[in-house]
């Protein structure tokens, strides 16, 4: 499998599975991620935050890890990259203001380049104009926020074109999936090493 270079945008407070876990298994399978977030510098950390769902009306929020920026932002290149991911969390509320953000939204969907966001990721790709006339799945409560931005809102994970979503952290095995297929990610599993008993 010849690996991929994917960017993922992240900021403070973004879910910390979404951001975690995603960041890590990506590379597991052999390709580059690259993670950035408006106004910070490559070594710089962002905030995490856990959502965790306890049979409340909405999540319940605690802090999470520091997590590293590979890359300050404002020197990537979207052109280079070959896929993006767009955690979910709190951070989509604001880094969905910042121009560059979009922009590099729009240049993923311009191109057709595989795009897997999840949860309140969906705030970023509405900002964006990017989902009219497509179905899209994010965290429930922004099923309205889908809608008006012209989108078709699905309960579960989804794949529409280059597009791939999620509702949580609770869809990351199908999420991730699904994202791997449209990256053309073909994953082989060898047998399981068997450790040799020592002689005596």
């Amino acid at each position: 499998m010849s690996g991929k270079r994917l960017l993922m945008i992240v900021g403070d407070y973004g879910e910390d599975y979404e951001i975690m876990v995603p960041f890590q298994a990506l590379q597991a399978v052999g390709h580059e991620v690259e993670a950035v977030c408006p106004q910070k510098d490559a070594g710089d950390t962002v905030k995490t935050a856990v959502h965790d769902f306890r049979g409340d009306q909405t999540y319940v929020e605690s802090r999470g890890h520091d997590f590293r920026v590979t890359a300050a932002m404002d020197e990537i290149d979207p052109a280079a990259y070959d896929g993006l991911v767009l955690p979910g969390g709190r951070a989509p509320e604001y880094l969905r203001t910042h121009d560059e953000v979009l922009g590099t939204v729009r240049h993923f969907f311009e191109a057709d380049k595989p795009v897997a966001a999840i949860c309140h990721a969906a705030q970023i790709l509405a900002a964006a104009d990017v989902i009219e006339g497509r179905t899209c799945s994010a965290y429930s409560a922004l099923e309205a926020d889908v809608e008006g931005a012209g989108g078709e809102y699905y309960d579960g994970v989804t794949t529409d074109g280059n597009l791939v979503t999620g509702r949580d952290w609770s869809d990351h095995v199908e999420w991730l999936s699904q994202f791997l297929d449209v990256l053309g990610t073909d994953v082989e599993h060898g047998e399981p090493a068997v450790a040799e008993a020592a002689e005596d």
